[in-house]
């Protein structure tokens, strides 16, 4: 079980551990890094101890930085870089008319690679690109096979002004075979390392299209997906509509209707081993974009999404309006201790899958990512 924790926010990045001496059994804040740089998210891969941090500094644009010693020190590495844009491309966002940036506006998402390829990451990005780096982030490529993908065109900004891709799952049983979500482009899977790209978001269904194009599955706006490392086969995804899970490795999807107090969010997890069993952070849409009666709660599925359970106990329960973004919520390898941060600055832990919740900070920047060690 990990005692320490990684939390990236719009003002740096933070461990938080829980201590064995004076303060034993309470987590706080134990060491700061890139105080007042925004950090979009940190991975600490577990396959070598390694820890990453994407940073975007505004103008001077993104760079990543990589610790092999646990965070007591850092060295950059590589940013992740799109080839210039071909002349004569007219590449647009279809909603705004925009043009698509060819180059780094935000690392979304940063996975460790199969555990049988040591050196490899993925990363995913606005404006909607996936690269993979083989040499622990000595250098990137762009995956051009999805990023020269005829229905990339057809991607739009959800949330974002421009299309992005926030998640990826690489299936523990192949290391070739890669699934990622895009926000808004559906999910998509790879059976050959990133040759070739088939999309997997037929089930899924977008309210915000006209009836005719509401099940199209590269409309689709998946705020996050995660994968059940013992069961690869079962994916739950957060979608701007709801929750939908899938029981045949993203082949199809089915909609969730029970979950409370509310379907919208952005966070997701699943329990490592218990495919059946998943945790959310619900919020009211759309434009509200805070929980339920200002109530902060977690809902939680034990049985594969027929009932949730609503966890309150140790979480504000009056005018509390934190909002919890795709990234910052995370379980344990064990599957009993989680972490979740919000735009508010707090964050809680649980001990128990959720039962009840210890607060470390109600003073944090807001909260992008929360991962255990």
């Amino acid at each position: 079980m990990s005692d320490r924790l990684f939390v990236a926010t719009r003002k740096g990045l933070f461990t938080i551990e829980r201590g064995k001496a004076r303060r034993a059994g309470r987590w706080a804040v134990t060491r700061t890094h890139f105080l007042a740089d925004n950090a979009s998210i940190v991975l600490p891969d577990r396959r070598n101890g390694s820890v990453y941090v994407a940073l975007g500094h505004g103008h001077f644009g993104v760079k990543l930085h990589r610790s092999a010693n646990g965070g007591r020190s850092w060295e950059p590495c590589a940013a992740p870089t799109y080839p210039p844009k071909p002349e004569g491309v007219d590449d647009r966002e279809p909603n705004s008319g925009r043009p698509i940036p060819w180059n780094t506006e935000l690392v979304w998402a940063l996975e460790p690679g199969h555990r049988s390829e040591p050196g490899t990451l993925w990363c995913g990005t606005l404006p909607g690109g996936l690269f993979r780096s083989r040499d622990r982030g000595a250098s990137w490529q762009l995956i051009e096979s999805l990023w020269n993908h005829p229905k990339r065109r057809e991607w739009v900004g959800g949330g974002a002004e421009l299309p992005g891709l926030h998640s990826v799952c690489v299936d523990p049983r192949d290391a070739r075979r890669v699934a990622v979500a895009v926000s808004c482009g559906g999910a998509w899977l790879t059976r050959d390392g990133g040759a070739s790209w088939e999309i997997r978001a037929q089930g899924m269904r977008a309210a915000y299209m006209p009836p005719e194009r509401q099940y199209d599955p590269n409309v689709q706006d998946p705020h996050h997906m995660v994968q059940c490392p013992a069961a690869p086969d079962v994916l739950w995804v957060q979608h701007h509509n709801g929750v939908f899970r899938s029981t045949d490795g993203a082949a199809s999807w089915r909609e969730i209707t029970t979950v409370k107090p509310a379907a919208f969010g952005f966070a997701v997890a699943v329990h490592p081993e218990d495919p059946d069993t998943a945790w959310f952070v619900p919020g009211v849409s759309d434009e509200q974009r805070i929980p339920a009666k200002g109530n902060v709660v977690v809902a939680r599925t034990r049985n594969g999404g027929k009932s949730f359970q609503v966890l309150t106990k140790g979480l504000p329960q009056r005018h509390a309006y934190d909002l919890t973004y795709r990234h910052a919520l995370d379980v344990d390898e064990t599957g009993k201790r989680l972490a979740f941060g919000t735009t508010t600055g707090s964050l809680w832990v649980s001990e128990n899958q959720g039962d009840s919740w210890e607060t470390v900070s109600e003073h944090l920047p807001p909260v992008y990512c929360v991962r255990f060690a």
